[in-house]
């Protein structure tokens, strides 16, 4: 069996998506307030979600994907509270205490604790290969956003911004949980609450909304930057889990650097080629990644997208093309074989 490479395609589609997003969010910053522009992105994502969604359904197009059930509800709730709540506001506030430089620097340690958490409290599996690749990819983000010697302060602004990376950290590990249910419907909800909470600080610390039209255009990088991205995040969380899907966001900073480069004019550098090469080495070696042995899947019920294949032999109503793709709670039975194999819905068994 040929290891499926969709969710590492995914996870790089993610980053690219939100590392272009960086560059034209900067342009924006120069008309309002950091904090209500983090939250006009998330709300951008937000709505412009939900408002595909709304299309979708007037066209009487089926997602084929899984529902969220009640037993989703508190590890969405804890996604929602993670990474759209406590994270931002983490931010913020370490921002207000520390230099761009030191906060760009700290930021990168979102990857880092992901995998960490990833790797020991949820028991994700990674052997040296992966632990290399992680380390190639998050030290040529580090390379891009370094900015000179970091500034001294008096490091509280450095722990608040770490403290939000761990917060962010714990959603990417939690949503994981229910990556398997619509991820449109899930980076919705992401959006809009993490977009209505940012939005409800800053303007109560005092920012004012600018025009329709920087509306409008910070409205449609969120969309485009934090929603199908987050989309795809959660897509790609379902196929190669969470440390993985992680490694690969942080190629994030390579495509802002890319596109700032072509928005400002500004001539290559020697440290965004050093860090292109330390990142592609760190892609290569995930994507070269070839794991492979005889493992057990425990029985287990659960909802989501699939076909049938060697993972799917249930039985369906006369009308379920099981060739197509199609959604429905589903009882898979004791398995044992080998082949090749993320940590997907499917394999999350000890090593």
């Amino acid at each position: 069996m040929k290891l499926n490479r969709t969710g590492a395609y995914l996870g790089l589609a993610t980053a690219l998506l939100f590392g272009a997003s960086t560059p034209l969010a900067k342009a924006l910053l120069q008309e309002v307030d950091p904090g209500l522009l983090a939250g006009l992105l998330y709300l951008g994502a937000g709505i412009g979600l939900g408002m595909l969604g709304l299309v979708r359904r007037m066209r009487g197009r089926v997602t084929n994907e899984g529902s969220l059930t009640k037993r989703d509800v508190p590890w969405l709730a804890g996604a929602v509270l993670a990474g759209g709540v406590i994270g931002p506001v983490l931010l913020m506030l370490g921002l207000q205490k520390t230099s761009a430089a030191n906060a760009s620097l700290m930021l990168n340690s979102e990857a880092v604790l992901t995998a960490v958490l990833a790797w020991t409290l949820f028991k994700e599996n990674f052997d040296r290969r992966i632990l290399l690749g992680m380390i190639a990819i998050v030290a040529g983000a580090v390379v891009l956003s370094w900015a000179g010697r970091p500034e001294g302060t008096s490091g509280v602004g450095e722990l608040l911004i770490a403290l939000a990376c761990l917060a962010w950290a714990i959603d990417n590990n939690v949503t994981r949980n229910i990556s398997g249910a619509d991820p449109q419907l899930i980076a919705g909800v992401k959006g809009l609450a993490a977009g209505l909470i940012n939005c409800g600080i800053a303007l109560a610390m005092g920012a004012e909304f600018p025009s329709a039209w920087y509306l409008l255009g910070a409205g449609v990088v969120g969309f485009l930057g934090y929603g199908l991205s987050l989309q795809l995040y959660v897509l790609a969380l379902r196929h190669v889990g969470t440390a993985r899907t992680g490694a690969y966001f942080s190629v994030a900073p390579f495509a802002g650097a890319l596109v700032s480069f072509a928005m400002f004019s500004s001539s290559l550098t020697t440290a965004y080629a050093v860090a292109a090469g330390l990142m592609a080495i760190g892609v290569w070696l995930h994507l070269s990644e070839l794991h492979d042995h005889e493992h057990t899947h425990d029985e287990m019920w659960h909802d989501h997208k699939h076909v049938h294949d060697e993972h799917h032999q249930h039985e369906h109503f006369a009308d379920v093309d099981p060739t197509k793709p199609h959604a429905h709670s589903h009882h898979h039975t004791v398995l044992a074989h080998k082949h090749p194999h993320y940590p997907d819905l499917h394999h999350r068994h000890s090593h």
